[in-house]
């Protein structure tokens, strides 16, 4: 059994293909929490800024705005 787990490290301590993609899945983890936190502490000001926005435009349609 030590064995069969010691030609298992073995294995996956050559096979460099498994690195990259857990780098890349790190990448896109890290990635995924920073727009988390961007959202979390920026959402309600961007929320207002599209509201308004589409405030502006819907009076644009209607014929209503400049």
């Amino acid at each position: 059994m030590i064995e069969l787990l010691r030609n298992l490290f073995a294995r996956l301590n050559l096979d460099k293909k498994g690195q990259d993609l857990t780098e890349y899945a790190l990448l896109v983890a890290l990635i995924a929490i920073v727009v988390l936190v961007a959202v979390v502490v920026f959402g309600d000001a961007v929320s207002t800024f599209f509201q308004s926005l589409g405030d502006v435009v819907s009076t644009w349609i209607v014929g209503g705005g400049t």
